[in-house]
């Protein structure tokens, strides 16, 4: 039996990339070392992170220097293949800067281009840019209100087995907390390149927190990114899941599952965190259950801005929040965590029942 038909036999778990063939031909391999010579389940980092299709950012800042936005300046930490932003450095050399992994220098270093009326953008590692670098974030760019746009990418567990330094769970909780700084979470690649074209001219720092790039695809076309803004996905009348990143797909997932039960929620994509859409959390709070539903940890996370306006503004509604719990992530395949977390449909759908018998 070959290595191939072994493979096909005991095939990966349910979520894993099956590395075939016909899905290489989809992916630039110039780079590559893999040839056709290789079994075909073979792979490389170029062929990897060819499947992170999600990662938008480096396709949509070249678009828009192309458009006339010569003000683009783009800065990272050695990570310009994985935040798929190498190909704005191949196309404009002179406006991309690797800083090696000196990440918080990165960060002074595109407060200073902003200063000489440049835009800069940081793509990065969110555990690098978001935990290792807040010092920098809070006092070089939010406290002279400079209009850096950051993107942090693998947020989350997203980066799975490569353990807790990789993860990053704590990015929300101390992010809200920083004058000046708007919190964004685009779910996908067109919400995430919605993001950036909508707001690359706005005058204050941006955080956009993004995924590793294999997230399902949930918009179909760009949209309006709006600070404050949220999207309602579906509608229902006995809960409202309102999500962010990742967990936007889930909410709509359990939508399904719950409506074969007969059950009927409303999900939100609430991709603004900070500020929030009011009028959104409000409007769930008429129609019964809240459950947030976030990749980070629930203790001063996206879900805890939910209870704050609702306790604040006496909404009265009990809210149940799905996010990772207050503690370091056990290690495995992202998706295989996901299932443990409950941060897939499944977990979703299961906290909205709990919801409703309480």
């Amino acid at each position: 039996m070959s290595q191939s038909e072994k493979y096909r036999a005991s095939p990966p778990a349910p979520g894993m990339a099956y590395m075939s063939a016909e899905l290489k031909k989809t992916i630039d391999l110039a780079e590559s070392t893999v040839t056709d010579d290789f079994d075909e389940r073979s792979w490389d980092m170029v062929v990897s992170l060819g499947l992170s299709r999600q990662l938008t950012t480096g396709k949509t800042l070249i678009e828009l220097a192309r458009a006339g936005h010569d003000d683009i300046v783009v800065c990272t930490a050695d990570l310009g293949r994985p935040t798929q932003v190498i190909g704005f450095g191949q196309t404009y050399p002179d406006r991309y800067f690797n800083f090696g992994i000196a990440e918080r220098n990165m960060i002074g270093a595109a407060a200073g281009l902003a200063t000489m009326g440049l835009t800069p953008v940081i793509s990065n590692y969110s555990f690098f840019l978001a935990l290792m670098g807040v010092e920098n974030i809070r006092n070089d760019i939010c406290y002279t209100n400079l209009p850096v746009k950051m993107v942090g990418t693998h947020s989350g567990i997203a980066m799975g087995f490569y353990g807790t330094s990789h993860h990053c769970c704590e990015d929300i909780g101390a992010l809200r907390a920083i004058p000046n700084l708007i919190l964004m979470a685009p779910c996908d690649g067109n919400a995430l390149s919605s993001a950036l074209r909508t707001n690359i001219k706005h005058p204050a720092p941006i955080y956009f927190r993004a995924g590793r790039g294999r997230e399902a695809v949930v918009y179909d076309k760009e949209f309006d990114f709006r600070i404050g803004g949220s999207n309602t996905l579906r509608e229902g009348r006995h809960a409202t899941v309102l999500a962010i990143g990742n967990l936007v797909k889930a909410g709509l997932d359990a939508h399904d599952i719950l409506k074969a039960e007969g059950i009927e929620i409303t999900v939100v994509d609430m991709y603004s965190i900070r500020p929030l859409d009011l009028e959104a959390v409000r409007d769930a709070a008429k129609r019964g259950p809240i459950i947030s539903a976030e990749e980070a940890n629930v203790t001063g996370g996206f879900g805890a801005a939910i209870a704050e306006v609702i306790a604040e503004e006496g909404l009265g509604t009990r809210l149940t929040k799905v996010g990772m719990p207050d503690a370091y992530s056990v290690l495995g395949p992202p998706t295989h965590l996901y299932r443990h977390y409950g941060l897939d449909g499944e977990g979703v759908a299961a906290a909205v029942r709990k919801a409703l018998k309480a």
